[in-house]
C-alpha cells in the first residue's frame, strides 16, 4: 500500500539560518519599505497583540478605529497597557469615514497612536488608510496598520503612506502559510517601543525580538522556528515575484469587480455599496430578510462552494465570497456568485442567476480585451 500523501510534510529540512535575512528583504521589497521586518512565528493575531503590547504604556492617548472585532481587540490590548483609548466606531460591518477619524484627532489635546485595519476579512470593508495616515502623521501620532487582509490585493507602499508599524500575514492574497506573520517597524516605531519598560522574556515583545534577531545580524531566529512555514513562505514569495505584485493586485481587483457585478446582476446590492470602499479579497453579500445565514451557507455548499459567515454583530446579516490568492480567478468567482444565487432561489428569493454569470464573464472578458 502506498504511503499517505501527507507523509511528504514530515521530516521537513531545516530552514537555513542564512536564508532568513534575504527572505525578510524580499518581503520588504514587496511592501516598498525600508523599515525593519520581524518574522512572528504565529498567525497574525499574535502579531497584532505583540504590536499593541509593545507600544502601550500609561500616559499615552490613542485613536483606535473599529470596523470589525479585530479593531476592538486592538483597543482592548492598548487599554491593558494603560493607554487612554478613544474608539472611532463605524456602522456595523461598514468602513470608517476618514472625516470621523479626523474629527476624533482634532477633539483630543494630543494623540500618540492612531490604529486602523486596512482591509477587513470579516465584512469586506476597505478603510481609507492613506487619508487616515496623513492626518495621524500631521498630529504627530504613530501610525499602526493591520494590513493582514489587504497586502497583495491592494497597493500598500508602507513608507510612502507613512505607516510606522504594520502587521501582515501571507495567508490571504499571497496564498502562503497561515502559521507565520510579520511586522514592519519604522525608526519612529522603534522609538515608541523603546519607551515601554522591558517585559522580557515574552513572545509579545517586539523589543526582545529586535535584540535577539535584528541586533544579532538576522541569522537563525530565536526559539524553535518552524521550517515548514518558512519554506512555504519562500515558495509563496517565489510565486508572487514570478507573477509580479502589480499583476497579483490587479487579479484581486478584477475578482472583486466581477463579484460585485455578479451580485448586482442577481438583483442585489453588495453589503459594501461603495466600490471604492470594498476589499478586493473578500466580497460580502447580504442575507435577505427571512433567510437564515447558516442555511444559506449550507445550501451553497451543496453546489461545492464554501461561503464564509460574517463576524461580530453582523454575523447573521451577510455571507462572504473569498477570492484570495489562487481563488482570485474566474472559476472561483463565477462559482461563488452562481452558488449564492442558486441557494437564494431555493429559499424563494427572486434572482437572475443567468444574468449574474454573464456579468462575471463580461467583467473578465473586458479585462482581457
Amino acid at each position: 500500500m502506498p504511503a499517505p500523501a501527507y507523509n511528504s510534510l514530515l521530516d521537513t529540512p531545516t530552514y537555513p539560518a542564512e536564508r532568513y535575512a534575504p527572505l525578510a528583504d524580499r518581503l520588504k521589497r514587496l511592501l516598498a519599505t525600508e523599515s525593519d521586518l520581524l518574522f512572528i512565528q504565529a498567525e497574525a493575531i499574535l502579531s497584532l497583540e505583540a504590536i499593541a503590547t509593545s507600544i502601550a504604556r500609561p500616559g499615552l492617548s490613542a485613536i483606535n478605529v473599529i470596523t470589525s472585532p479585530y479593531g476592538a481587540y486592538f483597543g482592548a490590548w492598548l487599554r491593558r497597557g494603560g493607554v487612554a483609548v478613544t474608539d472611532v466606531v463605524a456602522e456595523p460591518g461598514q468602513p470608517i469615514a476618514a472625516s470621523a477619524v479626523k474629527a476624533a484627532i482634532a477633539a483630543l489635546p494630543s494623540v500618540d497612536i492612531v490604529a486602523v485595519v486596512h482591509g477587513e476579512a470579516a465584512n469586506g470593508a476597505l478603510n481609507p488608510i492613506a487619508t487616515i495616515a496623513a492626518d495621524a502623521r500631521a498630529a504627530g501620532a504613530l501610525v499602526v496598520v493591520d494590513a493582514v487582509a489587504s497586502f497583495g490585493g491592494h497597493p500598500l507602499a508602507i513608507d510612502a503612506l507613512g505607516i510606522d508599524i504594520a502587521a501582515i500575514g501571507p495567508q490571504k492574497a499571497l496564498g502562503g502559510p497561515v502559521g507565520l506573520s510579520a511586522v514592519t517597524v519604522s525608526a519612529r516605531g522603534w522609538a515608541a517601543i523603546g519607551k515601554v519598560p522591558s517585559f522580557s522574556p515574552s513572545i509579545l515583545s517586539l523589543q526582545e525580538l529586535k535584540e535577539n534577531w535584528l541586533d544579532r545580524g538576522r541569522g537563525v531566529l530565536p526559539g524553535t522556528p518552524s521550517p515548514l512555514e518558512f519554506w512555504a513562505l519562500e515558495a509563496a514569495i517565489d510565486r508572487i515575484e514570478a507573477e509580479g505584485l502589480e499583476t497579483l493586485v490587479a487579479r484581486h481587483q478584477l475578482a472583486a469587480r466581477a463579484s460585485r457585478a455578479g451580485l448586482r446582476a442577481l438583483g442585489l446590492e453588495p453589503w459594501i455599496r461603495d466600490d471604492d470602499a470594498a476589499s478586493a479579497l473578500v466580497t460580502a453579500a447580504p442575507v435577505p430578510a427571512g433567510v437564515d445565514a447558516e442555511a444559506l451557507i449550507a445550501a451553497a455548499g451543496r453546489f461545492g462552494v464554501a461561503l464564509g459567515r460574517g463576524f461580530g454583530d453582523i454575523k447573521d446579516r451577510l455571507v462572504r465570497f473569498d477570492h484570495t490568492g489562487a481563488r482570485a480567478a474566474f472559476p472561483s468567482v463565477v462559482a461563488a456568485v452562481v452558488a449564492y444565487g442558486a441557494a437564494l432561489e431555493g429559499f424563494g428569493i427572486a434572482v437572475d442567476v443567468g444574468a449574474a454569470a454573464e456579468a462575471v464573464a463580461r467583467s473578465y472578458a473586458k479585462a482581457a480585451a
